[in-house]
């Protein structure tokens, strides 16, 4: 989907300032998205002459005729996910309560259209935050070059965010699973280019290298309910004693799919979700799962941002936020 046109033409642009300054129209986006990339008095410059002719941004002090102090968009892999809505939540209250305007996008799984989004809102806002995004790291710094940028869950040099350590939380489960007598367990893989799956796969490898637990690798899924279906289909063909899933969407998926395949959840299969949305505590069984603050993250996501709007300093850093394992019924220790 395309920006409306008159969206975009009713703001000056960098490039009619970088006229007005006889500069480079690059310069004046270093100026704004990293201010230490050009000198105090080549900033100085170019943010009296982009106020000077009406430029509207964040970025700038806030006049006193503006509604609103700026537009921050807020980019999502979906919105079925419970997770998600509580990523919006958090940063809907943070963006609110500093009177910034709110846009949210769902990319709806989709790289092409996460990068086309990604594109077009550094053209039409003063900030993002991007969550679990797809797109490679060096997309992500071309972004942030444009427009201030922090991103939940993907830890890259370049790159400012927030991480929550669930990779952590899902090596206690390993912890936990072995504890219970389980040597045989399966990971059920998220969707291709998913920095958090990679990171969650890593941490379960240590910790079954650690307790020399067999760790099996299933698929590459995305995160939906249908797809946890498939996923326990495969998951039954690995003789596993207990799975991990990628987050609980699919984890929930799988539980009725196990039920139908004569499998018993917990003393069958021991089987543990990540994220603790909405639902896994009465899931049946009740899913064990990693806690993850999702509201928690957003709202340190969109501080972390807004601080960069009044601030010179745009150096990258990543803040982590701890999960932990919460335990509940579908989890047991091995039969017999």
């Amino acid at each position: 989907m395309a920006i409306p046109e008159r969206r975009v033409q009713r703001r000056v642009t960098l490039t009619e300032i970088a006229e007005a300054c006889g500069i480079a129209p690059s310069t004046v986006s270093r100026a704004f998205s990293n201010p230490n990339r050009v000198s105090p008095a080549m900033y100085q410059r170019i943010t009296s002459k982009a106020q000077e002719m009406g430029y509207s941004s964040a970025l700038l002090p806030a006049r006193d005729d503006r509604l609103a102090r700026g537009t921050i968009a807020l980019i999502l892999p979906n919105l079925t996910n419970p997770f998600n809505l509580d990523v919006i939540r958090g940063a809907q209250a943070q963006i609110r309560a500093a009177s910034y305007l709110h846009l949210v996008v769902s990319t709806e799984e989709s790289l092409a259209m996460e990068e086309q989004w990604l594109r077009e809102m550094a053209r039409t806002v003063d900030g993002i935050v991007v969550s679990s995004p797809r797109v490679d790291d060096d997309t992500l710094r071309s972004v942030s070059q444009t427009v201030p940028t922090v991103v939940i869950n993907r830890e890259a040099p370049g790159l400012s965010g927030v991480v929550i350590d669930t990779p952590e939380g899902l090596a206690q489960s390993l912890h936990y699973l072995h504890s219970l007598g389980h040597r045989r367990v399966a990971y059920v893989h998220g969707p291709h280019g998913s920095w958090t799956d990679r990171a969650r796969f890593d941490a379960l490898s240590e910790a079954a290298s650690a307790h020399d637990v067999e760790l099996i690798p299933v698929g590459r899924y995305q995160p939906t309910l249908a797809n946890g279906a498939a996923a326990a289909d495969a998951v039954a063909l690995t003789h596993a004693t207990a799975c991990v899933f990628f987050n609980d969407v699919l984890a929930i998926g799988a539980l009725d799919r196990f039920r139908q395949l004569g499998i018993s959840v917990p003393q069958d299969l021991s089987v543990v979700g990540c994220d603790d949305i909405f639902g896994t505590s009465f899931s049946s069984p009740p899913l064990t799962t990693v806690t993850s603050p999702g509201e928690t993250a957003a709202r340190a996501a969109v501080d972390m941002l807004i601080g960069r709007f009044s601030t010179r300093d745009r150096t990258d850093r990543i803040d982590h936020i701890s999960a932990h394992l919460t335990v509940r019924a579908s989890t047991a220790p091995v039969a017999g």
